[in-house]
């Protein structure tokens, strides 16, 4: 590898470190909101409706600019995207308003689609094909090192700053003395994303300078790309003020009530199929992925996997403040055990594929995760060891240990899917697995939805609990128990896929 190129990729491995970092740091942001807006669970949990929505919408328009533009273009527009969306923090921290958070969540959340979408075949045009592999696989290894270090960030400047302040304590403060204690939780929740700004932007200066790689060879690539992109963000924009007439069409529907956004999200993604349909090339990949049983079901799959993942990490650090009695920082801690395990776990799924195939592996790691929701859901809350200064019940192990089971799911899923498409479909293929990452902006507000209840079918699931009310939270221990059918539920649903095309010959993923 020539030594431009090894700089290169050392700049783009600090690209999979840095989008893994905002993953994880925005996952905390969750109880974070909940007690600095004191809002409930469900209308905290919309942090996640941003930051997935995003990754969904803007996958088609990933896949074009991959498509019709070099990859250095992508990388650029990727890092510009984030450091637009992280300066916004500024003024949302200034006028301490959700709202502005969750536009700039939105907008931080497309540029990493980008970046995702674009680095990792980035990576694999460097060099020889022969170490393709190897080097993409070298460049993922820095994915979980920044997922690591995006919950440490949040341990140490968001959580940890959070006031102690009941809602019902801060309701009963002085306004400015109110007002003065969320300007200085807000402001460490700004600190960790303007300084990643500063590094995404030394970075995008690097990729400025650096000698581009070459367009795809298109007579007009940048009409294309403007037009996948007003496709992408006007009906958004038209659409935006609308959320208001949403949260009226869900009054009245339980677990789904208020949550105007994800119906935003969901309006939004009209624009980017209405472009695919209306650009021929791009027509005749859908129509063969539509055609292709593995593909598909590889969508509906992948949507309830990152739906689950994110939604049990979302609500990790709730559950151990409830079952545990910890604080949110010690509440970081047992999420950082979990990251841990699901990177360890990883490895050994990595290793293991030398001897199995991927789907019956998955079969059993879903398997196994169901277990463990089970574990959550019905096993007491009785300490039985502990470890790096944590209590742990059976009911916490099956918490953090569903994590390793979770490990190998995507990159299964998404090898399976891709397996049997031809060279010109990949693409667009690609963006409709991470099309998929919607599943986190709808899953986690369903599970919050539960979360929230005081009461219902989903209660009845878990007789023998305790039904009281705790006003910090805002939740019983009922309702966050009951909340875990959701994610078996998921599981059950890549059990089945893993399941079905067990028996197909895979050419990916293996």
């Amino acid at each position: 590898m020539k030594r431009e190129t090894k700089y290169l990729f050392a700049a783009l491995v600090c690209c999979f470190a840095l989008w893994g970092v905002l993953n994880n740091m925005t996952d905390n942001l969750v109880p974070a909101f909940q007690r600095i807006f004191t809002m409930d669970q469900s209308r905290a949990g919309l942090v996640q409706v941003a930051f997935y929505g995003a990754y969904a919408i803007l996958a088609i328009f990933a896949a074009v600019l991959a498509e019709e533009l070099s990859y250095r273009k992508g990388v650029l527009i990727g890092l510009g995207i984030y450091i637009l969306g992280a300066l916004l923090y500024i003024p949302a921290c200034m006028a301490q308003s959700f709202d502005i958070y969750f536009v700039a969540i939105f907008i931080v959340a497309g540029g990493c689609s980008l970046l995702e979408t674009t680095c990792n075949p980035y990576v694999l045009s460097l060099g020889e094909r022969e170490t393709a592999v190897r080097r993409l696989n070298f460049a993922q290894m820095f994915n979980p090192v920044g997922s690591i270090t995006g919950i440490l960030l949040a341990q140490q400047l968001i959580l940890s700053h959070l006031n102690p302040a009941t809602a019902e304590e801060r309701a009963a403060m002085d306004p400015a003395v109110r007002g003065q204690i969320v300007h200085n939780e807000l402001f460490w929740v700004c600190a960790p994303y303007i300084g990643l700004c500063a590094i995404a932007a030394a970075i995008w200066v690097f990729f400025l300078m650096a000698r581009d790689d070459g367009a795809k060879g298109r007579s007009r690539p940048f009409a294309r790309v403007f037009t996948a992109f007003a496709f992408s963000v006007v009906p958004l924009a038209l659409l935006y003020p609308c959320i208001p007439f949403f949260n009226g069409i869900l009054e009245g529907s339980g677990i789904w009530e208020g949550k105007g956004e994800l119906l935003w999200v969901l309006a939004g993604l009209v624009g980017p199929f209405a472009y695919v349909l209306s650009v021929k090339d791009y027509r005749d990949m859908l129509r063969a992925l539509l055609g292709t049983p593995r593909y598909w079901g590889g969508v509906i799959a992948q949507f309830f996997y990152v739906g689950v993942q994110i939604a049990a990490w979302t609500f990790l650090n709730v559950y151990c403040q409830k079952e545990l009695g910890v604080t949110p920082a010690t509440g970081a801690v047992y999420y950082l055990v979990a990251i841990s395990i699901f990177t360890a776990a990883r490895w050994l799924a990595t290793f293991l594929m030398k001897y199995l195939t991927p789907a019956p592996l998955m079969a059993a790691f879903a398997l196994g995760a169901i277990l463990s929701c089970l574990g959550v859901m019905y096993l007491p809350t009785v300490k039985v060891f502990s470890a790096f200064g944590l209590d742990f019940s059976w009911n916490v192990v099956c918490l953090v240990t569903m994590s390793g089971f979770m490990s190998l799911m995507f990159p299964t899923i998404y090898g399976m899917a891709l397996g049997d498409l031809d060279e010109k479909s990949v693409k667009l293929g690609a963006s409709g697995l991470i099309m998929s990452i919607l599943g986190g902006a709808v899953i986690t507000p369903w599970m919050a939805g539960i979360i929230g209840s005081r009461g219902g079918s989903w209660c009845s699931l878990v007789p023998g609990f305790s039904t009281e009310w705790d006003p910090d939270l805002r939740l019983s221990q009922t309702s966050l128990r009951a909340s875990f059918a959701v994610p078996a539920i998921c599981f059950a649903v890549v059990l089945v896929y893993a399941l079905v095309f067990m028996r197909r010959k895979q050419r990916a993923g293996k």
